[in-house]
Parts: structure tokens; C-alpha cells; sequence
């Protein structure tokens, strides 16, 4: 058995089962590729994959276990390499972090910036999309740090540190009726067509939740992944927004009023988690510092030996999270 074959092996899963792909991403032939998975099976003495022709259908039971087993294997080859590295005092590396829009777009350039000074010659990937499709990412190995809100559920594998809480804000235009309504109830914001975020409709929704409660229907008429999306609308007139509140910037959206939802829906908590059993390299705990500054090396280390998520969790019990955001309050 080769370190090679096993680097095949996953980069196959993470390709789709597509040998073609895998060999691009890995700058080698087909044929390698598909030598190499079949001298591994031949060594195993069982099939890795069903196969029609030369085409992979899907991996057996026995294969994901094989998969499973060759992914940490090489997360580990990949820890001795940051280690050797760290010892050389090497400043240089990367970073492939995934997150939503929001995190991307108003939370992180800042943090980046501050980073980029430190360490010129360390390279970052950022990568967009779901919560879903971040923990796709992540149980492929090819992320270092995802940052997300609740969702925990999808990320089994990750030490996840909570970072800072933040609540929904309600965003309206000038000239709208409420935005002389500091503080609307979830009866009046009923009454208006509702500019939102697809998550809210989908699962555990706090949005949701509170309309319920009030034994209301929110009216939800336009659905949007980024937030600068669902600003252009409500300024189109389609609906009031229903935002996170970091998503409102006092200067650049100083045509629309933040109204406080506070006591309307729940708090969240932003969270960054690595891979269990990662290797962090200096300017990784640098990076999770500058993103939470209570995420100190001994903190992130402790939880990071930690057991479980649990006992993760029971380390920042009596932590004092940062609350994030900013907002043009509606006049009174």
C-alpha cells in the first residue's frame, strides 16, 4: 500500500467518483489513477467501488470505511508537514477557509486586511456557500477553518469555537411607514410583504418561530442568499428586509432605517471550527485571534484536545462573546 494510492482514493470520493477530474486535480494521468485504485483493491482482497465498465457507480461499505481511514492518514501526513515547517519558522503557507456571504462580505475583510500585514507571504482561499455545501467542503478535507451560524449538526467532525453573537435587524426605506417605529412588534412587521434569507424558510428557523408564537404567517415574498441582494429589493419597494445586523452599514446604506428586532427574534452565535486532530500552524492561531480575541492558543488548544463538542462547548460556558453589528437606529 503507497501513500500515493490512498491520495488517489480520495481524491476519487472528493471528485464524485470522477477519475478523469481526480487525475486533473492531482496533475496525472487516467490511467495512473485507475492503475493504482485497482492494484489497491487487488491488495485489500475486496472492492472499493462498484464499476460498470470503466465508469465508478458508487463505493461500497466496505470502501467508505477504506476512504474514511486514507482521509485521515493523509490529514495526518499533512500535520507533519505544518509541523516540520513551524519548526523551520517558515512564515509562508495557506489558508482555505469556507463561510457564508455575510461572513465574507462584511465581517472578514477586515480581518483579512490585519492578517495580510502580518503575514504578506501566507496565501488565503475563500471560499462561499451554504452551510451545507460548507460542511461538504469540510468532510472533504479541503478546507482549514469553517465559519458559520448554528448548523452544528453538519460539522460532527470540526472543534467548532464560538466567536461573537449578533441579532436580525428589520430594514425598511425612508419614506416606509415603519421607519418611525423603533421597535415593531411581529404583528405590525405581519402586516408588510417580507424580503429574507432562503435559511429562514428551511429547518429551525427563529424567524419562523416567532411568527408562530404569535400565531402569524410571515408573508415572505422574495428569498435571497446575500444580503446585498435583499437590500436592492426592499429599496425596490418588493417588501421590508429581514437582515443580520452586520449586514447594515450606517454610510453605505444610509437610505434605509434599521429597526431593532432584538426582542423579536433569537439571538445566534458565529462560530469558526477546524478539523479534529488538526495541526495549527503559528499564524493559524494568529488568524483565529484576529477573528476572535478571546481564541487565544491555550484556549483553541484545550479545545482542541477536547473529547468531544460538548466538552468544547463547557470550556466557553462562561465566556463573554463579543456582540457584532452595526446600525442606524430609526428615528424617534
Amino acid at each position: 500500500m503507497k501513500l500515493q494510492q490512498l491520495k488517489y482514493l480520495a481524491a476519487v470520493a472528493e471528485n464524485g467518483l470522477n477519475i478523469s477530474a481526480a487525475a486533473e486535480r492531482l496533475h496525472t494521468s487516467q490511467p495512473g489513477v485507475s492503475k493504482q485504485l485497482k492494484l489497491l483493491e487487488e491488495e485489500l482482497g475486496f472492492q472499493i467501488f462498484t464499476r460498470s465498465g470503466r465508469n465508478l457507480l458508487k463505493i461500497t461499505p466496505a470502501g467508505q470505511q477504506v476512504i474514511k481511514r486514507a482521509e485521515k492518514i493523509l490529514q495526518e501526513v499533512e500535520n507533519i508537514r505544518r509541523l516540520g515547517a513551524e519548526m523551520r519558522e517558515d512564515r509562508e503557507g495557506s489558508i482555505s477557509l469556507a463561510t457564508t456571504h455575510t461572513q465574507a462580505r462584511y465581517v472578514l475583510p477586515q480581518v483579512i486586511k490585519r492578517f495580510r500585514r502580518r503575514y504578506p507571504n501566507v496565501n488565503l482561499h475563500l471560499h462561499q456557500g451554504t452551510s451545507e455545501q460548507i460542511a461538504e467542503m469540510a468532510a472533504r478535507g479541503q478546507i482549514d477553518f469553517a465559519i458559520a451560524t448554528g448548523s452544528r449538526d453538519l460539522f460532527q467532525d470540526m472543534v467548532l469555537l464560538p466567536c461573537y453573537t449578533w441579532f436580525r435587524r428589520i430594514i425598511v426605506p425612508l419614506e416606509h411607514e415603519l421607519a418611525g417605529n423603533a421597535h415593531p412588534t411581529i404583528s405590525d412587521i405581519a402586516s408588510y410583504p417580507i424580503v429574507t434569507y432562503v435559511f429562514s424558510l428551511t429547518g429551525p428557523s427563529s424567524l419562523k418561530d416567532a411568527f408562530k408564537r404569535e400565531g402569524l404567517t410571515p408573508n415572505v415574498t422574495f428569498t435571497a442568499r446575500d444580503a446585498d441582494v435583499i437590500k436592492t429589493y426592499v429599496r425596490l419597494g418588493l417588501g421590508i428586509g429581514i437582515v443580520a445586523e452586520m449586514a447594515y452599514d450606517p454610510e453605505q446604506d444610509d437610505d434605509l432605517v434599521s429597526l431593532d428586532a432584538t426582542r423579536l427574534f433569537a439571538q445566534h452565535t458565529t462560530w469558526i471550527g477546524f478539523p479534529r486532530g488538526t495541526f495549527l500552524r503559528g499564524f493559524m492561531y494568529d488568524f483565529l485571534q484576529l477573528f476572535a480575541p478571546h481564541l487565544n492558543q491555550h484556549t483553541v488548544d484545550e479545545a482542541g484536545d477536547a473529547a468531544d463538542q460538548g466538552k468544547v462547548d463547557k470550556i466557553f460556558e462562561h465566556t463573554d462573546l463579543p456582540a457584532i453589528g452595526g446600525q442606524r437606529e430609526a428615528p424617534i
